[in-house]
């Protein structure tokens, strides 16, 4: 983090944001019990659930996909955007529309032109939004995130899919657990290692979702050309770009494909791209990677796990290089145009 200068006000809200997110997310967890249990049931019936969202809710949406497909759930994640100019047919799936504002123009439009059905149902941080007077919603904790980049949010809507997910019959413990006794993670080798990059590219397998959230608030915070793209994505003649100027950002859990982020990892390194592996394979580091590891973990404790530590290192990256981080410019906290 760049020192002798005043932390930036946007910084300051993004601060205020994530200093609660972990105590704003287990009461969403407790809070959305009998709607979750609702979801679910709905799920249940249509064995289909079509996620739909704009920028972190989509982010978000991408990172629990692979969570409801090892339930047994026939799972697609699409930005709304996509679903309004090539809709997936509705009929036979639970749809689940997130957005933290309830008030992005797309979900305006969506329901205008598709109504309510009763297996149509809504994600959100705020109780009075127009997606929560429209379908029934699970409600966040907290109340509506005032700071720019999505933080707090998206630790939030990860607690309202886990409330899903446990109704589902999946064991929220690790997760909880995780909220509950967050890992602090020292970020200041990856700092370093980052320090002279002109742009991220962000991967994981499985934790794709993750990724694409973190590239997401690069994006934002520092104006660079941060962007995401899946491992496999990544080793189809992407890595053409890499070299010192571009740094690569990697999220590996205890799962299957942890020997595919590594493989990724140890071929980074030989481009001399800077490579941060956010860990929690439980496995030996990548050599010549700067890793931040954490307890072995797999699915939502993964993502919970890495999702603060990595927002950390984002907002640290971006105050590095923008003097005033986390006031948009070219953009606003609630999207109302298309």
């Amino acid at each position: 983090m760049t020192t002798g200068k005043n932390r930036p006000a946007g910084l300051a809200a993004i601060d205020r944001e994530m200093a609660r997110q972990h105590a704003d997310a287990l009461v969403s967890f407790r809070q959305n019990v009998d709607i979750a249990a609702r979801v679910a049931t709905s799920i249940r019936q249509t064995g289909r659930v079509l996620l739909l969202g704009m920028g972190g809710s989509h982010a978000v949406a991408r990172a629990v996909e692979p969570l409801y497909r090892a339930a047994g759930i026939d799972a697609i994640a699409l930005p709304l955007s996509e679903q309004l100019g090539q809709p997936l047919p509705l009929a036979g799936r639970t749809v689940l529309v997130t957005s933290q504002s309830g008030e992005s123009a797309e979900v305006v439009r969506w329901f205008s032109e598709t109504g309510v059905a009763s297996d149509i149902f809504g994600l959100t941080l705020e109780g009075a939004s127009f997606l929560a007077r429209t379908a029934p919603c699970l409600v966040g904790a907290g109340g509506t995130e005032l700071a720019f980049a999505a933080t707090r949010s998206l630790t939030v809507t990860f607690a309202l899919h886990l409330a899903i997910l446990s109704a589902l019959s999946q064991d929220p413990a690790a997760a909880l657990s995780v909220l509950d006794s967050p890992e602090a993670g020292d970020i200041d080798g990856a700092l370093a290692a980052l320090s002279n990059v002109t742009s991220i590219v962000t991967s994981g397998r499985q934790l794709q979702g993750v990724a694409e959230a973190i590239a997401l608030g690069l994006t934002e915070l520092s104006r660079l050309p941060c962007f995401s793209l899946e491992g496999g994505q990544l080793r189809h003649g992407p890595m053409e770009m890499l070299g010192p100027k571009v740094g690569v950002m990697l999220f590996r859990g205890n799962d299957p494909t942890s020997d595919l982020v590594a493989g990724m990892a140890a071929s980074v390194v030989e481009t001399s791209s800077p490579v941060v592996i956010f860990d929690s394979s439980g496995q030996a580091p990548v050599a010549g990677a700067a890793t931040l590891s954490f307890k072995p973990a797999s699915g939502m404790a993964a993502i919970l796990a890495m999702l603060p530590v990595a927002q950390r290192l984002m907002v640290a990256f971006a105050d590095a290089r923008v003097e005033n981080a986390g006031t948009p410019v070219r953009s606003s906290k609630i999207t109302r145009s298309e």
